[in-house]
């Protein structure tokens, strides 16, 4: 069994929404976690815009990196700059690190319609992302 961490800065979106995508595309093959450089508990607008594509991460929880130390890692992405470039070094020679900076939704200010596009504009780049890992490196 595979172990893969998904990085941000707060674990309360992009990472979160590419952990609910893993759980789902990788089945038996591996184990995620997501965690972040700080905590910020779940963001409501990721919540809501992962309901609407049927995957739950309601019941999520927002982690601190540290959290996970001794954990054999075998992939290790980041989903935002500041946590690529920000996170303290984990110990992991064997792992994998992948980055793609994500657009960060919550940074998102407009009308409650546009907001919803910024979620969901967020979500699909990710949920692709995912996919193409799935096929790339658990195929």
């Amino acid at each position: 069994m595979k172990n893969i961490l998904v990085l941000c800065t707060g674990n309360s979106c992009r990472s979160q929404m590419a952990h609910g995508y893993l759980n789902i595309m990788v089945g038996d093959k591996a184990t995620i976690y997501s965690a972040g450089i700080e905590t910020h508990g779940i963001n409501p607008g990721a919540a809501a815009t992962m309901k609407l594509d049927g995957v739950d991460i309601t019941n999520h929880t927002s982690n601190n990196v540290t959290e996970y130390e001794g954990i054999t890692w075998d992939y290790i992405i980041t989903v935002c700059d500041h946590a690529y470039e920000n996170c303290p070094f984990i110990v992991a020679p064997d792992a994998i690190r992948l980055h793609h900076n994500f657009y960060d939704p919550s940074k998102f200010k407009g009308t409650p319609e546009d907001t919803k596009a910024a979620f969901a504009k967020a979500r699909d780049e990710i949920k692709a992302y995912c996919t193409r890992f799935v096929n790339d490196y658990l195929a």
